[in-house]
């Protein structure tokens, strides 16, 4: 099964009669999302953008114009408003094992050099 598949099969269960789909243009948008903002705004942005679309009736020229916008977003994003600084975000924790316990789980166990520190 591929995308085109799974968009008929899709729309079928959704009892969506003809959706004019710009798939590559989504598929941008969810892209510049997720590399710009973080994994799972790539979801979120696409449902927003189907949403504002579905406002307009879903007119191409104006699911571009909206999707122009939301790239314009995505592309300057730095980081939310008030959220901190990297260097501010960095704090101490007084007992850090289990979140080491919790990587080395899915990493494995850190390497270690000749000297006995960890690389």
């Amino acid at each position: 099964m591929n995308l085109h598949d799974w968009i008929d099969e899709l729309c079928d269960v959704l009892d969506i009669e003809e959706a004019d789909l710009d798939e590559a243009l989504i598929l941008d948008v969810a892209r510049e999302a997720a590399h710009n903002v973080a994994r799972p705004a790539a979801p979120l942005t696409t449902f927003l953008l189907g949403f504002a679309a579905a406002r307009s009736a879903g007119d191409p020229e104006e699911t571009e114009r909206l999707a122009g916008l939301v790239f314009d977003l995505a592309q300057k994003w730095d980081r939310p408003a008030g959220a901190p600084v990297a260097e501010e975000a960095d704090v101490p924790v007084d007992d850090e094992s289990a979140v080491v316990a919790a990587h080395q789980s899915v990493d494995g166990p850190d390497p270690v050099d000749d000297a006995g520190d960890e690389a």
